[in-house]
């Protein structure tokens, strides 16, 4: 699947993963939360605040959330603006209520932080932004204007100015480094899961295809003797109806379109019978299956294999996996997209690994993201040349996450190097200026001649359901 498809089945709001049911249960919680805490300074500690302003603020957030239940299904899942609205609401609405409570004097003002915290896990960037904007905003009001407390005696409670600066700067901070950092690491977390999922369907994709191999060796095969059951019955009917002209022209063609009916089913059958046959298939020949869709796009492939130090002649046999084949045309794909004109694959044994290396005479990889090359939806700022060789590309480093994620599955270690990086180790090769991958495998994980996972070589089994 393209990388720009897979982006959008997989990028998705991540506001529209919370339901308003959890909004509303955690708005009672806060509701209950500032009524007791009301109570408690008015009853315990006497001090004189407008209860009536204070429970018409909370009111209002009741009564929203009251309105909320009746109007909007139990199921519903909230918007990024849904969600935005419900967050400066109860942002807004515990602002209010700190300017009837003491500002920057009352200790809840630190609650001010929630607010932006919710918004970095569950929202994107701009509405992080303006909902942390805002919170600053009100704490630097707060400290400024504000209903002072009183005591039963009418003495005002304030903390020293230094101290209120020092609050209004511990809730600023607070606000910045949670926010970011929430924001990041949930980031990060929904590239990952969107990148799994995506690299599971490319392995469903691929294993689906090997598997309908499979059944069409299967139907070929069962098939097989009912079609010869009716060319036999047609060819005698042909025989017997001499004096029937036009009965014997239909009982031919009957036995003209079994006979293509057979032809068809052998070629399928030849098909499944290779893909349900070849478990295992040589090294070159797994590579150029993977290589194939992207030979002829314009630019020239030169595949090379050979025995490295110490390797014998023959060439192995490996599994032929999925998971191999496509993380290695994704590698592929990815060196034609940027190579100028050529690219290289090569191949190399030993007794105790198997390597394949990967080069093209392109740009390379920008030398700021060598280190992260193979983490998701990684995006760079695009240079003219890009849009001129690859318009629709958009970069996000996709490909590579699936390629990475399906190759070291099976066993493999990757390294990224560019070859006009005077210290890199991977190739000797002057032309090859641009971009290298070098895929590493312990050859006891997937040679297919040798070891725990040598297949046995013989006939095919019946397919049965």
């Amino acid at each position: 699947m393209p990388e720009s498809n897979m982006s959008l089945v997989l990028g998705q709001e991540r506001s529209s993963w919370i339901r308003l049911r959890t909004m509303i249960l955690l708005r009672w919680v806060a509701i209950a939360g500032q009524i007791v805490a009301i109570t408690v300074a008015q009853q315990t500690y006497h001090l004189q605040l407008n209860l009536g302003l204070c429970y018409l603020v909370i009111g209002v957030s009741a009564v929203a959330n009251t309105l909320a239940i009746f109007v909007f299904p139990g199921n519903k899942r909230l918007s990024e603006f849904e969600n935005f609205l419900l967050v400066l609401f109860d942002l807004l609405q515990l602002g209010v209520l700190l300017y009837l409570t003491g500002g920057l004097h009352n200790p809840f003002a630190l609650l001010l932080v929630g607010p932006v915290i919710i918004s970095a896990n569950v929202m994107g960037l701009r509405s992080t932004l303006i909902i942390g904007t805002t919170a600053i905003v009100l704490v630097t009001l707060l400290g400024l204007y504000h209903l002072p407390l009183r005591t039963e005696m009418g003495f005002i409670l304030r903390i020293p100015d230094v101290f209120v600066f020092g609050h209004w700067t511990a809730i600023v901070i607070a606000m910045v480094f949670l926010g970011a950092y929430s924001f990041r690491i949930s980031s990060e977390v929904q590239s990952m899961s969107e990148a799994l999922a995506a690299t599971q369907m490319a392995l469903a994709r691929e294993q689906k295809l090997t598997d309908l191999g499979g059944v069409v060796a299967a139907a070929a095969h069962e098939l097989g003797t009912p079609l010869a059951t009716i060319k036999l019955a047609s060819s005698e009917l042909v025989e017997e109806l001499d004096d029937r002209p036009d009965l014997r022209e239909d009982a031919a063609l009957i036995r003209e379109q079994a006979d293509r009916c057979r032809d068809i089913l052998r070629n399928m059958g030849r098909a499944g019978k290779d893909d349900l046959h070849l478990r295992q298939a040589p090294l070159s020949t797994v590579i150029r299956e993977a290589a194939e869709p992207h030979v002829n796009r314009g630019k020239t492939l030169h595949f090379h294999e050979g025995p490295g130090e110490g390797g014998d002649m023959q060439q192995p046999s490996i599994l032929r996996k999925p998971e191999i084949i496509h993380g290695l045309r994704n590698l592929v794909q990815n060196a034609v997209d940027f190579a100028r004109s050529t690219v290289w694959v090569e191949a190399e044994w030993t007794a105790d690994k198997i390597e394949v290396t990967i080069m093209d005479d392109g740009r390379g990889y920008p030398a700021h993201m060598i280190g992260r090359i193979g983490d998701p939806f990684v995006r760079r700022r695009r240079v003219e040349a890009d849009y001129r060789t690859r318009p629709e590309y958009e970069g996000m480093g996709l490909g590579l996450f699936i390629a990475k994620t399906l190759l070291e599955r099976s066993g493999a270690e990757l390294e990224f190097a560019n070859g006009s990086d005077p210290y890199q180790t991977l190739t000797d090769r002057a032309e090859c200026r641009g971009a290298i991958v070098q895929v590493v495998w312990p050859r006891s994980q997937i040679d297919a001649q040798t070891g725990q996972n040598a297949v046995l070589v013989g006939l095919n089994e019946q397919f049965r359901v």
